[in-house]
């Protein structure tokens, strides 16, 4: 299983070494996964040098990796590129499995898939690097939100804007409270507001813990402005952030987020 992992997804660390970060957080007071009906999310960027890399790796998760999802049942998934992001050229792939369960049965059917398997080969047969170095992290959706709503789309509408943030938290019960503030209410209001919700994940296993990541999505810039201006003056936002325990101060210590564009052949867009 462990060879699979750096093999055919592409992961930087094994499946076990992943388990064992699963149990810790679990003693620092995180919930299993298998106890909620949440989905699990991978996070993965592919960071790429301009050049071949771009189209090499673009070339192989639309013609080699995506099939093969589609073809196994696995997924839904997505495929972004940056927009107004940190750390660019990158690609990341958003990857959604039932269960922890499922992602280790989706690693098995990879493996045994033939098809698949030749794209593989093919992609990391280059006397070049394939990318340059590779991210991954993996979440729990939320229990209002378990898992991915992809925007309705059609081949004749332009693609989205989607937005990618992060939030950081000083301590775990700090982060679950900031969870359930989005639960509660935070996410109904983003809907209100026009924003589209795609996901919300508390991450179990990544950099920066403890941390949340969710995506909007909208119809153009224009929409993302005026989502934001109706979010920010909106009658129930401005009560919730002041209330005692969820002032940002109390509950957030860093908020990052990038802007994204779904690569052309993304089943989200």
């Amino acid at each position: 299983m462990m060879q699979q992992l750096a093999e055919l997804l592409l992961y930087s660390e094994n499946l076990m070494t992943r388990r064992h970060s699963l149990y810790a957080a679990a003693a620092l007071g995180m919930p299993a996964a298998a106890a909620t009906k949440s989905q699990i999310f991978e996070l993965r960027y592919l960071r790429l040098r301009n050049g071949s890399q771009i189209q090499r790796t673009n070339e192989f998760f639309s013609r080699h990796y995506l099939p093969a999802t589609q073809r196994l049942g696995i997924g839904p998934c997505g495929f972004f590129n940056p927009f107004i992001a940190e750390q660019g050229p990158f690609l990341l792939v958003l990857q959604s499995y039932a269960s922890l369960a499922a992602l280790e049965t989706a690693l098995d059917k990879l493996a045994s898939d033939r098809e698949f398997q030749k794209g593989f080969d093919e992609y990391n047969s280059m006397s070049e690097p394939s990318y340059v170095r590779m991210e991954s992290s993996l979440l729990r959706g939320f229990e209002s939100l378990p898992g991915i709503e992809a925007p309705p789309t059609d081949s004749k509408r332009p693609s989205r804007i989607f937005e990618l943030r992060t939030y950081e938290a000083n301590n775990t019960k700090a982060s679950k409270r900031k969870i359930k503030m989005f639960d509660d209410a935070e996410i109904q209001i983003f809907r209100r507001c026009g924003m589209l919700p795609v996901f919300f994940g508390e991450t179990l296993v990544g950099r920066n813990l403890p941390n949340l990541t969710y995506m909007l999505a909208y119809d153009d810039w224009a929409a993302r402005e005026k989502g934001w201006r109706a979010f920010g003056a909106d009658p129930e936002w401005q009560k919730l952030r002041v209330q005692p325990g969820l002032t940002d101060p109390e509950i957030v210590s860093n908020i990052s987020n990038a802007l994204l564009r779904p690569a052309a052949y993304s089943p989200i867009r």
